[in-house]
């Protein structure tokens, strides 16, 4: 099996989940096997791709960063290693300098810069300086209340390594749910944000090079129903076509310098304003939406950074189409009682990407009977 480009190693190292399971089959389908460090999670998704070469199980990303180095560090071509996850991602930027050498890795050109601006205040405030709009931001110790705070609100993590990420979200309507909030959340520092009754969100994938001076925008995604407080696992997938937004992206990832895979979120507003709402500096969950309609991210970012520029000719047409995380959805809309069962499967084969089923890679979707309570 071929697990390079360009003689380097490619490697997806990763907390398990169907996160990387998009990476993994956005290479495989373009000729590449990656090597896998897989940090044991819940139940087994991409680990049973038939696309890996190799995989390595750990217990940490501590651990799979020790294995890295004492088995792929002294490589005569430095491997790229692929993340889909925030930790991972945080982990290896605050060892940038002891493995730029040894690794192409996502980065910003500096031990710490991208932990710099996952941090929700800071980004936000960049977002603000590119002419992004945003919401009303507090950033405060748990326990503490701005004054004038107007209701309601929503609490978020500052950054995504600080607590227990969805587990610390809640929406708050007045001062005393709020203190019932900060009882059970767990960072110490918390984002507390004006909620919005909003219309929809909005999700832009893609990835930058040569330090964010290059940026290739893959597919947008709109949400096809909201859940308050939790993202939704059924899109309407589409072309980017907002040039002025487009600009904008591309100034805040050079000035951060950030070069890798990314995510960007919007918040809709009933009148049809964007919100700014933050950044992923990885693969996130809907990576593989671009895969469908020929636009592998992980796949063509190792391309790009080896040519040292984009090809043009990377970014395609396509029409609209939805996609599906399909083990969420069925959980949150037929268990849920939004639709039937009936109602869900003609969805479910009308959806053009699904995240768990490929009928080219099919172990990790038949792997849901036995561990379908963990994946949801």
């Amino acid at each position: 099996m071929n697990n390079r480009y360009n003689n380097h190693l490619i490697i997806v190292f990763a907390l398990e989940h169907y996160n990387p399971l998009g990476l993994i089959r956005s290479l495989g389908e373009n000729g590449i096997n990656p090597i896998y460090i897989s940090v044991r999670r819940r139940g087994p998704v991409a680990c049973l791709s038939k696309y890996i070469s190799t995989c390595h199980h750990v217990d940490s990303v501590e651990e799979g960063y020790e294995l890295l180095i004492s088995i792929y560090g002294n490589e005569e071509y430095r491997p790229y290693v692929l993340f889909s996850d925030d930790k991972t991602v945080g982990y290896f930027d605050l060892h940038y300098e002891e493995i730029k050498d040894k690794f192409i890795f996502y980065n910003a050109g500096k031990t710490g810069r991208i932990n710099e601006f996952m941090n929700k205040e800071k980004i936000l405030r960049l977002a603000e300086k590119h002419g992004f709009r945003v919401l009303e931001t507090h950033v405060v110790n748990v326990g503490e209340i701005p004054e004038n705070l107007v209701y309601p609100v929503i609490t978020k993590d500052i950054s995504p390594n600080s607590g227990n990420w969805k587990s610390d979200v809640y929406i708050c309507e007045n001062e005393e749910e709020l203190r019932e909030a900060f009882a059970k959340i767990s960072s110490p520092v918390v984002q507390i944000q004006r909620f919005v009754d909003k219309k929809n969100e909005y999700a832009i994938e893609g990835f930058t090079v040569d330090h964010g001076r290059q940026m290739f925008i893959g597919t947008t995604l709109l949400w096809k129903y909201l859940i308050k407080g939790y993202y939704s696992p059924y899109h309407d997938v589409t072309m980017m076509k907002d040039m002025n937004m487009r600009k904008k992206l591309l100034d805040m990832f050079k000035e951060i310098g950030f070069e890798g895979l990314f995510e960007v979120e919007f918040l809709i507003d009933k009148d049809g304003t964007y919100y700014f709402l933050e950044t992923n500096f990885r693969a996130s969950a809907w990576n593989y939406s671009s895969t469908v309609v020929g636009m592998p991210l992980s796949f063509l970012w190792v391309k790009s950074m080896e040519a040292e520029k984009i090809e043009q000719t990377d970014e395609k047409e396509f029409e609209n189409f939805t996609d599906m995380s399909e083990v969420i959805d069925y959980g949150k809309r037929v268990e849920g009682g939004m639709v039937s069962f009936a109602e869900w499967l003609k969805d479910f084969k009308e959806a053009k990407g699904t995240y768990y089923y490929n009928k080219n890679d099919m172990a990790p979707f038949e792997a849901l009977y036995e561990h379908w309570d963990e994946y949801k």
